[in-house]
């Protein structure tokens, strides 16, 4: 018992590496997912009556699930590996420049997460206050997100920060492109 314990305590880096990473993939699967449920609900609004109640009501479930069963607990997983993999070294951690930039999109990421939280509370409510159009916007932050914080990992240095950047922005701008011209389809498809 005494020797599981001390693995536990003193796992060894590269498990709690895997693990954050396990989790964050669940946890960007589930925001990915998340939103594309609220987007079908939305859509549903134009359904008639009877597709209207039976969709939303499925939407509604299947958010749950998602939500709860996948998604809070990932982030929370997430948020749990990653303070034991910064307590490894914190000092060190806290030194590099990058990781201030990383911790600044994780707690965008956070805020994200807690803004989609009330978009679902919302949508249980069947209050909607956003288009789907929005919501396809709304879902690529997640996205923008995820491309910053991988590109500040695995680059680690101010000069491939800079780049980095650069290239969400470009990455943002070319998303937002795509977003119109597959709105402008759909349009055009169901007119």
């Amino acid at each position: 018992m005494k020797c599981n314990l001390v693995f536990f305590i003193k796992m060894d880096f590269n498990y709690l590496k895997a693990l954050h990473i396990i989790f964050i993939v669940t946890w960007f699967a589930g925001l990915f997912y998340i939103v594309r449920l609220f987007i079908y609900h939305v859509e549903a609004e134009d359904e008639d009556e009877n597709a209207k109640a039976v969709l939303q009501k499925q939407y509604k479930i299947m958010s749950k699930r998602l939500w709860y069963g996948i998604t809070w607990p990932s982030a929370v997983l997430t948020l749990f590996f990653a303070l034991w993999l910064l307590s490894t070294n914190f000092k060190f951690y806290m030194s590099q420049p990058w990781m201030h930039v990383k911790l600044t999109f994780v707690v965008a990421l956070y805020l994200y997460h807690l803004s989609c939280q009330r978009l679902f509370n919302q949508l249980q409510k069947n209050k909607i206050n956003f288009s789907s159009f929005k919501l396809r916007i709304w879902n690529e932050v997640a996205t923008v997100l995820l491309v910053s914080i991988v590109f500040l990992v695995v680059l680690k240095n101010e000069i491939g920060w800079f780049w980095g950047v650069a290239g969400i922005l470009l990455f943002s701008v070319l998303l937002m492109m795509g977003i119109n011209w597959y709105k402008k389809l759909r349009d055009k498809n169901v007119g």
